[in-house]
């Protein structure tokens, strides 16, 4: 002891001072070896220290309350740079579970880890050392090891939730535009957190803006604000502050390059909602105004139709028609709402501007709807009149096919009026030597034929029936030249004139020939018996 003593007063390391406290351990004079080791931590007031202060009260000394105590010491006494080290409160955590303390254990924990910042991001501040980040990270795991070992399922959901939150943060702290990482973090605090943690995630997420004004990168920002408005709306039942998000959205983008119908249709859906109808109009006007995309007439139009304000469906078909007059489909739509409504010379004079168009998207599409509503009208002369007239415009072999089939009805003139639109279209077809279209032509014929002719005129067509032929061509690229044969098909028509009767006379040289051959050969033979 006296050796020791004088060994004390030199100061020596961490050891010297275990040595002599395991000294009087062995003496069996636990007072004195507490008192030693009181001398070591007030000579080294550092968490080291105190550590193993308490290993020893622990495990030697067999003090649990006073290996207790310690621990408390050290977070309570120590300078906050040596209590704050993860070490310190893992072993203290450890303590406790060997003791069954399993709450004291778990309380410990998670003061760690809100005091660290565990639970929120697995990132540590930058001004800490690489041993101390280390051993956050064992703390942390030590954490999710405790809870799978002693926690109830609400703890160890609780555990792999703040896991999970931790990956994503870290992931979005990395790449604060992956969209796709903060759409599923949104859905991961909405299904377990509560609207406070929800919004939280909504807010920083749409806080990180496309890096640049190109639609593209803008397209799935965009629904952050969506879903941030729906869980608003579905989850909350807060109207108020869905519209207000749908508001801010609508202020950020820049409509002067873009826009997105669809934020435009959603809140002022969400306005009709709320029974805001005054509200919902302006924003659809102001929509029309700065975005002016067909969905926005679409749906603008769709909802006055369901309240029934036909003059302002037909006030908004005006303007949309003024801002799209090549747009087919909207001089069709335009036209239905007036023949809904019973005013047929409207829907006829809308159909009339419409075609008289110089430039359509697809004139195929307002011909069909023209015709066909003269026809249900029983208007069979003005339904002839326009296929005359679509025919002067186009000679496509459908639309000679839809004439005779027309004239076959009951309001058309009758079978030999569409035989003979069948015969003047097969007339100008062959003129123009458009021969599958003639065989298209044919086809129907003979179908028209087979359900309102007889056996002697479905004979008629089946003898204009083409024959088909297999021919070889040559192939060549843009500039001309030669990238080989191909075979085709190709359609031999029986009144066909000039092309028959080169054919037959090829064919006729070709039999003479071999005749003659044949003739020659038995001469021969002949001379050689004699």
């Amino acid at each position: 002891r006296a050796v020791f003593e004088r060994w004390m007063k030199w100061s020596p390391d961490d050891n010297g001072w275990l040595s002599y406290a395991r000294f009087e351990t062995r003496c069996k004079q636990l007072d004195r070896a507490e008192e030693v080791m009181k001398r070591y931590v007030n000579a080294y007031p550092c968490a080291r220290a105190f550590l193993r202060y308490a290993k020893w009260a622990e495990f030697e000394a067999k003090n649990v309350p006073l290996a207790r105590t310690i621990f408390e010491a050290a977070l309570s006494e120590l300078e906050p740079e040596e209590s704050k080290q993860a070490r310190v409160f893992k072993q203290f955590s450890s303590f406790e579970e060997r003791q069954g303390e399993y709450e004291r254990a778990r309380v410990i924990y998670k003061h760690a880890i809100k005091l660290f910042n565990l639970g929120s991001t697995l990132e540590v501040h930058a001004d800490i050392t690489e041993s101390e980040k280390s051993k956050r990270e064992e703390l942390y795991k030590a954490y999710i090891t405790f809870e799978k070992k002693h926690g109830d399922r609400q703890g160890i959901e609780d555990v792999v939730l703040t896991k999970q939150r931790a990956q994503y943060n870290k992931r979005l702290k990395l790449d604060p535009t992956d969209y796709d990482g903060w759409f599923e973090f949104a859905k991961l605090e909405e299904e377990h957190s509560d609207e406070s943690a929800v919004r939280d995630v909504y807010e920083r997420a749409v806080a990180n803006l496309p890096p640049s004004q190109e639609k593209d990168h803008w397209r799935r920002y965009i629904y952050l604000w969506i879903y941030y408005a729906v869980y608003e709306e579905l989850k909350l039942n807060d109207l108020n502050r869905a519209s207000l998000v749908y508001q801010t959205c609508l202020s950020i983008i820049p409509h002067e390059k873009f826009s997105f119908s669809k934020i435009w249709i959603l809140a002022a859906k969400l306005y009709v909602r709320r029974k805001d109808l005054a509200a919902a109009r302006k924003l659809l006007g102001r929509a029309i105004g700065m975005c002016g995309k067909e969905k926005i007439f679409i749906e603008y139009i769709a909802l006055e139709l369901a309240l029934g304000e036909i003059d302002r469906c037909r006030a908004l078909y005006t303007n949309y028609l003024k801002a799209m007059p090549h747009n087919c489909r909207a001089w069709s739509k335009y036209a239905e709402l007036e023949k809904s409504v019973g005013e047929t010379e409207r829907c006829r004079a809308i159909f009339e501007l419409a075609v008289s168009q110089q430039a359509l998207d697809m004139p195929e599409m307002l011909w069909k709807g023209f015709i066909d509503f003269e026809i249900e009208e029983n208007e069979g002369d003005n339904a002839r009149q326009l296929y005359e007239r679509l025919l002067q415009r186009t000679g496509h072999v459908k639309v000679w096919i839809s004439f005779a089939q027309f004239e076959g009805t009951e309001i058309g003139k009758g079978v030999e009026a569409a035989r003979l639109t069948f015969q003047k279209a097969y007339d100008q077809l062959k003129e123009d030597d458009l021969k599958e279209e003639r065989v298209l032509l044919l086809d129907a014929w003979r179908v028209f034929e087979k359900a309102k002719g007889d056996a002697s005129s479905l004979s008629k067509v089946d003898a204009k029936m083409p024959r088909r032929v297999k021919r070889k061509r040559m192939r060549t690229d843009d500039n001309g030249a030669e990238l080989g044969w191909e075979e085709y098909f190709d359609y031999h028509f029986p009144d066909d004139q000039d092309a028959a009767a080169s054919n037959l006379k090829i064919l006729e040289m070709a039999a003479m020939w071999k005749k003659q051959q044949a003739n020659d050969d038995d001469s021969d033979d002949d001379s050689d018996d004699d």
